[in-house]
């Protein structure tokens, strides 16, 4: 009786197959290792401007520009990743997105001039335009709700070893001669992009994609391969129909999917003319979560960490910089944290405390440089000490939250027929906001002082918490095609408590 007894419960209950979350695992790794490009090109200008500006004789504005363009430029790649994924698939705009930095990165590395530079900046723009849009909607399709947020954080991680490694970069490339030292930094990257975009050709297209294009029997293989139980497997497809407008018995190799929801098609009108309340809820939450992450200063820690080493009272440039590769260092082992967590802890509570650190952060940065500020002729040790203290747990902080739960939340909480667009439209948002806060941080620091600077982004990171205490419900563990139900109030912690009951039930 005991052994019928097990396999009843073996029948009822069957156990996940850990073959198959190998392989969810290993696509959203090789979709994700793209973002290293995304990563690197960010990072490897906070130690590459300083000798561009020196070999190019470029003024700070342009300096600046150059720093902050590639949030801008990045737009218009942000901007028809929703079309063109789904027009040829999540997969090969991935693919596209490596061929735009490797001719990008060509082009920086023997640039000539400033105007050369800036072309092969916006070029590299518009594969990281197309990268961060894509890469996290494409490991959210691919992940079993049981692993979600830990799959869809890998974006964030690769970006931040591809800043790390930008920072290595600097401190090793910084020893060649000025005129040549920054062409490596820049340059170097062509070759791991080149080899980035072959190895995506080994994953799955995305379930979701194929479904949307009506091949069944394609997205039944790839969902069989990433969940965790065959039965899941089925569900899934049922609820990704449901999602698209598919009956139910509905079956076969390809079939004809309603022409409104096969390529997008209306999808402008329903999130921005004529959206339900759920689809309203939906975009200001995604909006915000992206603004308040850049709003909050992150870029310019990333950019512009040298120079604010420089300004706390460190003096040498290899100090500089190897301070600023300890950042990446953090930056980088607290995003692992933060991505162990995202599944375990929920992403608006990792979102609540991250900013609460960051804001506590930033007020003590300002103020540790407004004592450096102020007395320039002493020497303030304690004070340069604590400023640099106190960026590592900005970005330790930023990273266990704000950094990867972002992406993992904005890519989850869209229905299937508007998470193209809609992630587009986050994404947008947040590159213009980290362009205008990378292109004005050192005019904003001459005005009203670089304390002043960081104390105004403190503000910013106390109204982001209120922001997320007040908008955000809980997205842990709920099935993608379920997400609209948690929206459509803007007060949602009522939804987020009896969301948090269904999850624990499970």
């Amino acid at each position: 009786m005991a052994f019928n007894a097990m396999e009843m419960e073996a029948a009822l209950y069957p156990q996940p197959d850990h073959r198959r979350s190998i392989y969810a695992t290993v696509c959203a790794i090789l979709a994700s290792m793209s973002s290293i490009l995304v990563g690197y090109n960010i990072g490897v200008m906070s130690g590459a401007a300083t000798f561009i500006q020196e070999d190019m004789k470029i003024s700070n504005v342009q300096l600046e520009i150059l720093m902050g363009i590639l949030s801008i430029y990045s737009l218009l790649g942000s901007a028809v990743t929703g079309r063109t994924s789904d027009w040829i698939g999540r997969r090969l705009t991935i693919v596209l997105s490596g061929c735009f930095f490797f001719s990008g990165g060509v082009l920086m590395g023997f640039a000539k001039n400033y105007a050369s530079m800036m072309v092969g900046r916006f070029i590299t723009a518009i594969g990281v335009g197309y990268t961060i849009v894509i890469v996290p909607i494409y490991t959210a399709e691919i992940s079993p709700a049981s692993s979600r947020g830990f799959l869809s954080s890998f974006p964030e991680i690769f970006i931040n070893i591809g800043i790390l490694l930008g920072y290595v970069s600097n401190y090793i490339f910084a020893k060649l001669p000025d005129h040549l030292g920054w062409r490596f930094m820049l340059g170097i990257a062509a070759i791991p992009a080149a080899f980035f975009a072959i190895g995506v050709l080994a994953i799955p297209e995305s379930p979701r994609w194929l479904v949307l294009q009506g091949r069944l029997a394609d997205a039944m293989k790839v969902l069989e391969k990433t969940s965790d139980t065959r039965d899941e497997a089925i569900s899934r497809l049922d609820e990704i129909k449901r999602a698209v407008g598919i009956p139910d018995d509905m079956h076969g190799d390809i079939i004809e999917v309603p022409k409104n929801k096969s390529h997008g098609k209306g999808v402008w009108k329903e999130l921005l003319v004529n959206p339900t309340p759920a689809v309203r809820h939906v975009l200001v939450a995604c909006l915000g979560v992206h603004f308040f992450q850049q709003a909050s200063g992150i870029d310019a820690i990333v950019l512009y960490s040298p120079t604010i080493f420089s300004r706390a009272g460190m003096k040498s440039k290899h100090d500089q910089l190897l301070t600023t590769v300890s950042v990446g260092v953090v930056k980088t082992v607290f995003i692992i944290v933060g991505t162990c967590f995202v599944d375990r802890f929920g992403r608006r509570a990792l979102l609540l405390v991250s900013m609460g650190g960051m804001f506590l952060s930033l007020v003590t940065l300002g103020s540790c440089l407004s004592v450096i500020e102020e007395q320039p002729s002493k020497q303030v040790g304690w004070a340069i000490k604590l400023s640099v203290t106190t960026v590592m747990v900005y970005v330790a902080t930023f990273s266990i939250g704000a950094g990867p739960v972002t992406w993992v939340y904005c890519a989850e909480i869209f229905p299937v027929r508007l998470r193209a667009q809609g992630a587009s439209i986050g994404v947008m948002l947040n590159r213009v906001t980290s362009g205008i806060v990378s292109m004005s941080f050192l005019s904003l620091s001459h005005t009203i002082t670089t304390s002043g600077t960081f104390q105004l982004f403190a503000i910013l990171s106390l109204m982001a918490w209120f922001f997320f205490f007040t908008v955000l419900p809980e997205t842990r563990g709920k099935p993608l095609e379920e997400m609209e139900t948690l929206f459509g109030s803007i007060t949602s912690r009522e939804k987020t408590i009896v969301a948090g009951k269904d999850i624990d039930r499970r």
